[in-house]
């Protein structure tokens, strides 16, 4: 590990846009709206995307100003993405704004595109798996297929196959697509292209909702092959892993608030149930392990954010760690609340979904593990 420990305090600017963008959501109507929307057939806000995209700069906080970005860091971008795990608002910025967005500045001179991200104008995704973890390889479930009259003059390739399970692919207008081929491709392709097929799938957790993706002879761009493909798209699982962690963090922070909050007001026996010593002991260790949750978060978003040597290992670390946390904070949340807490009504079924979803995603806690034991030469048991 480093030496050089960074500062894992929020700066002046992380906590302005942490007040800015909790402020924005819970004016757009919070737990509420997102609970209602679930069970509508448009699962995501896109209105409030661009409220978070363009309003407030969420979706061009990785991108360089010259470029039409904000020109901030991960240290940023996990900020928002914790603010935005204690909401739940149905918006893309995991996907477009952080994995989709890394894999793009990994390969360079897409100007034209990130600007579009970074405005909302546009919303990307990258077509993998959101199961997909450490360990994984290179995605091959699509391929480059023979080119049909006037690609080759044209540039363009064609690719078959079937992505299945993307997170934030729905409100996507362009899909980053890693391809199987000699040698392995990145393409870009247009979600309304011909040859090109979305279908929404339920999901356990529908403030994200997941979709599978075909490809028919779809027409794509190359953007980057061989081992440039392959840094662009671990470049973005990174990103997506170690942000995922901070929205995690996000979540059991605000799990571990309604819970105490309910608590202190729900009386049994003539006295608030939060001065029983069982529940006092079990808060005392969530808050503990909810602590230790941002200190690895943070730690990994600074290393991403500084390109430090131990970034991989800060991401393995905190993925795994957040991972079940934050399932154990909505656990709590549920059963602490009592009878109102197994109801559809109360939002504590949206956090513990979200919980189980997020810690599949982007990898287990147990592949994440077993990621830090390679990293850090630990025997196998």
């Amino acid at each position: 590990m480093s030496d050089e420990i960074p500062d894992l305090l929020y700066s002046d600017a992380e906590r302005a846009l942490s007040d800015a963008l909790a402020s924005l959501l819970a004016d757009r109507g919070g737990l509420d709206t997102a609970l209602a929307r679930v069970e509508s057939a448009q699962t995501y806000d896109d209105k409030l995307w661009q409220a978070v995209a363009a309003d407030l700069g969420c979706a061009g906080l990785l991108i360089p100003e010259r470029d039409g970005g904000a020109g901030a860091s991960y240290r940023e971008a996990a900020t928002a993405a914790e603010v935005l795990g204690s909401h739940l608002p149905p918006v893309p910025f995991l996907g477009s704004a952080v994995v989709a967005t890394a894999a793009l500045l990994s390969v360079g001179s897409q100007g034209d595109l990130l600007a579009k991200l970074a405005d909302g104008s546009v919303t990307a995704a990258l077509a993998v798996s959101f199961a997909a973890g450490p360990g994984s390889g290179y995605p091959a479930s699509v391929r480059v297929a023979g080119p049909k009259p006037g690609d080759a003059g044209a540039g363009v390739a064609r690719l078959r196959g079937m992505v299945s399970g993307v997170a934030d692919a729905l409100p996507a207008g362009i899909l980053l697509v890693p391809a199987d081929g000699v040698p392995h491709g990145l393409y870009l392709v247009d979600l309304a292209a011909e040859g090109v097929a979305k279908a929404p799938v339920t999901s356990l957790d529908m403030t994200r909702q997941l979709c599978d993706l075909s490809f028919d002879d779809a027409p794509a761009t190359l953007i980057a092959s061989g081992p440039g493909a392959e840094r662009a798209v671990a470049a973005a699982m990174a990103a997506g892993a170690g942000i995922l962690a901070a929205e995690q963090t996000g979540l059991a922070q605000r799990c571990l608030d309604m819970t105490l909050a309910y608590v202190k007001e729900r009386k049994q026996f003539a006295r608030p149930v939060g001065s029983f010593q069982a529940l006092k002991h079990r808060l005392a260790d969530l808050w503990v392990s909810v602590t230790q949750a941002r200190a690895a978060s943070r730690y990994a978003a600074a290393c991403l954010a500084t390109g430090s040597a131990d970034a991989a290992v800060a991401v393995a670390l905190a993925k795994a760690y957040c991972s079940e946390v934050a399932v154990l904070a909505a656990q709590e949340c549920v059963q602490m609340h009592g009878g109102i807490g197994f109801t559809w009504e109360h939002p504590a079924h949206l956090f513990l979904k979200r919980a189980k979803a997020d810690s599949i995603g982007f990898g287990t806690a147990d592949a994440h593990r077993a990621a830090l034991a390679s990293l850090v030469d630990l025997p196998a048991s």
